[in-house]
C-alpha cells in the first residue's frame, strides 16, 4: 500500500471531521470564485461595450469620463447641449446646404464645408439628444442612422435587429415624427410592445410628463450593450416635445427664418386642434441643440487628430470611450480588484487553518496507528508525507468541489448575467483572476500540514506501542 493510499484511508477513517473541513473550504472557494468570476464578466462587459462601431464622442466642454458614461452607457446626467451647427460642422457643403433647406437657417451656413467633414469621410457622425426618461429608461433622441450605421459584437460587426416591428423612419404617413424603438430590456420591464404609446418624463424618471407621446414600432433584440435599456426616439419628435426648444431671440432671424418659424407655429396650432402628429414642422437649426455626437472616422489614425482639433475649441470637447474606460478601470476597478484578492488570500487562509486545526486535534487519537507504522519499518519521512497527502486530499477535494459549485451557480444564474452584461457564461467559463485560487489553496494546505507532519515525525515510538 502506497503513502497516496494510506493518506485516503485516514481521510476516509476520520470521514466526519474530513468531510466538515472539506465541505468549509469548499463553500469558501465557491464564494471566492463565484466573486472573482462576475467580477471578470462584468469588467469584460464594461470594457466591449466602450466600442460599439465608433471611436470618439464629441460633446460639450467638461469631464471626458462623465461625457462617456453618458453617450456611451446613458449614466450620470449630460454636461450641457452643443448646438446644432457644431453637429453641422461634420457635414459635407452639401449636406449643409441641405440641413439649410429643410429646416431653415443662416443662408451662410450652406456656403462652406464642415470644419470636421474631412476626417470623417468613410465614416459617420450621428447625434444624440438626452434629458428624458420613460420609466427608470433613458429616451435617446436620435436619426435612423443610429440603426444602419452603429455595429456591436465582440468584432464590432453585427448590426441592431428588430425582435417586432421595425426601425423609426424619419417622418411616416400614420405618426408623423412621434416613433420609438425601444430595447429587449424597457420592453419587457415597461410591458410594452408595438403599438403602445407613452410619454417621456422631462430631466428624470419623476419629472413633469410630456403632453407629446412616441408610437413604438420596433423592439429590438437583445444586444448585450446599453442600448437594450434605452427608448430610442426620432430626433425630429423629440425636438419638438415642450421645453427642448432652444430660445431663440426672433430680431437675429432672416426674413426667411421667421416666415419658417411662423408656418410651424401655425401648422403646430392646427395640428393641435386636430389631435395629430402628421402635421408639425421640424425646428429650425437655431432652435436645436444636440447633447453628443457619436464619431467614427474614415481612417482609424484620424482619430487623435480630429480630436485634437475639437478638443481646441472654445464650446465642444472630444473623448475616446475606450481610453476614458481604461482610465476608469485602473482608477477604481483596480482598486476594487485588488480588494478582492486580499479578501481571496484571507479566505484561504482561513480554510487552511481549518485544516491544520482538523488534522493537528486528530493527531493525539493517530499516535499508536504511527507507532505501528514505524514498527513495521516506515521511516520517518514516510509518515511525515503521508500526514502533508492527507491536508493535500482535502485542499484537492475542497478546492475543485468548491470550483464547480460556482461555477454551476454562476451556470444556472446565465441568463440573467447575460440580461445584464451580454455575456452568456458557459459552465467552465474561467476567469483569469481565479486562476489562482486553486494553487494558492494547495500551497496553503501544505503549510498547514507541515505542523501536523511535525508531531508525526517526533512521535515517540516506544511510548506510544506501550501505551
Amino acid at each position: 500500500m502506497n503513502t497516496l493510499q494510506i493518506a485516503w484511508r485516514n481521510f476516509q477513517q476520520r470521514s466526519l471531521a474530513s468531510i466538515l473541513t472539506t465541505l468549509s473550504l469548499a463553500l469558501g472557494v465557491a464564494l471566492t470564485v463565484a466573486v472573482l468570476s462576475v467580477y471578470g464578466i462584468v469588467k469584460d462587459a464594461f470594457e466591449r461595450n466602450a466600442s460599439v462601431g465608433y471611436n470618439l464622442v464629441v460633446g460639450p466642454k467638461g469631464s471626458p469620463l462623465q461625457l462617456t458614461l453618458n453617450s456611451v452607457y446613458y449614466l450620470s446626467q449630460p454636461i450641457e447641449n452643443l448646438p446644432y451647427t457644431q453637429y453641422m460642422e461634420f457635414m459635407t457643403k452639401e449636406q449643409r446646404a441641405e440641413q439649410v433647406r429643410r429646416f431653415g437657417g443662416p443662408a451662410e451656413l450652406a456656403e462652406r464645408e464642415g470644419a470636421y467633414s474631412a476626417y470623417i469621410r468613410g465614416g459617420f457622425a450621428i447625434p444624440l439628444a438626452l434629458g428624458d426618461f420613460f420609466g427608470p429608461f433613458r429616451v435617446v433622441g436620435t436619426t435612423p442612422d443610429f440603426f444602419e450605421l452603429l455595429r456591436y459584437g465582440p468584432d464590432v460587426d453585427q448590426p441592431f435587429e428588430i425582435a417586432e416591428g421595425r426601425f423609426f423612419e424619419e417622418h411616416s404617413d400614420q405618426y408623423g415624427y412621434f416613433e420609438a424603438v425601444v430595447g429587449s430590456r424597457v420592453a419587457q420591464e415597461m410591458n410594452v410592445g408595438v403599438g403602445d404609446e407613452f410619454f417621456p418624463t422631462h430631466g428624470d424618471p419623476t419629472g413633469h410628463g410630456h403632453d407629446l407621446g412616441f408610437t413604438i414600432v420596433g423592439v429590438m433584440k437583445p444586444t448585450g450593450t446599453p442600448n437594450d435599456r434605452v427608448a430610442i426616439v426620432n430626433l425630429e419628435g423629440f425636438y419638438l416635445m415642450g421645453g427642448h426648444a432652444k430660445p431663440i431671440d426672433e430680431e437675429d432671424l432672416s426674413e426667411e427664418e421667421k416666415a419658417a418659424l411662423a408656418e410651424a407655429e401655425t401648422a403646430e396650432a392646427e395640428d393641435g386642434e386636430a389631435g395629430g402628429a402628421a402635421k408639425f414642422k421640424p425646428l429650425m437649426i437655431r432652435q436645436r441643440e444636440v447633447t453628443s455626437i457619436l464619431v467614427r472616422t474614415g481612417n482609424p489614425l484620424f482619430g487623435p487628430q480630429i480630436q485634437n482639433v475639437v478638443n481646441e475649441d472654445i464650446y465642444a470637447q472630444a473623448a475616446a470611450p475606450v481610453l476614458e474606460i481604461n482610465k476608469l478601470m485602473n482608477l477604481i476597478v483596480v482598486p476594487l480588484l485588488t480588494a478582492l484578492m486580499v479578501i481571496t488570500v484571507i479566505t484561504c487562509v482561513v480554510a487552511a487553518v481549518g485544516i491544520l486545526v482538523s488534522i493537528y486535534n486528530s493527531m493525539s487519537d493517530r499516535r499508536r496507528d504511527i507507532a505501528v507504522m514505524r514498527a513495521l519499518g516506515a521511516r520517518r519521512d514516510t509518515v511525515t508525507t503521508v500526514i502533508l497527502l492527507e491536508s493535500l486530499l482535502i485542499a484537492v477535494i475542497g478546492g475543485v468541489s468548491g470550483w464547480l459549485l460556482a461555477h454551476g451557480a454562476i451556470w444556472l444564474a446565465g441568463g440573467y448575467i447575460e440580461a445584464q452584461t451580454g455575456i452568456r457564461p458557459g459552465l467552465f467559463s474561467t476567469s483569469q483572476y481565479e486562476l489562482v485560487i486553486l494553487p494558492l489553496v494547495l500551497a496553503l494546505a501544505a503549510l498547514a500540514g507541515l505542523l501536523p507532519a511535525m508531531v508525526a515525525y517526533r512521535t515517540d515510538v516506544t511510548k506510544n506501542l506501550s501505551a
